[in-house]
C-alpha cells in the first residue's frame, strides 16, 4: 500500500510523531500502527528508505510529502 493510502488510516498520533520526527528511525510503535495501516514496512515501496541497527527510515521523498502534509500542502504544493 502507498503512503497516500496508509496515511490517512494511522492514528493521529502516529502522524504527528512522523512529522515531529522527520529522518529518524522508525518506533516500534510507528511501524506498528502502518502495518496495521496497511504499509508493508518489509516491502520495498517508494516511502521505505534504510534499514540498519538503528531501524527502518522513511527514504527522502516520503519524508518530503509528510514535511508537505504537515505544513498544510498537497502533492501539487497547493494549501489544503
Amino acid at each position: 500500500m502507498d503512503l497516500e493510502q496508509w496515511w490517512t488510516r494511522v492514528m493521529p498520533v502516529t502522524r504527528e510523531w512522523l512529522a515531529a520526527h522527520n529522518g529518524e528511525a522508525l518506533t516500534p510503535e510507528v511501524v506498528a500502527d502502518i502495518s496495521r495501516a496497511g504499509g508493508l514496512v518489509a516491502s520495498d515501496a517508494w516511502w521505505l528508505g534504510q534499514r540498519g541497527p538503528d531501524g527502518v527510515f522513511l527514504s527522502d521523498a516520503a519524508m518530503d510529502w509528510i514535511e508537505e502534509q504537515a505544513n498544510g500542502k498537497d502533492q501539487a504544493g497547493q494549501d489544503t
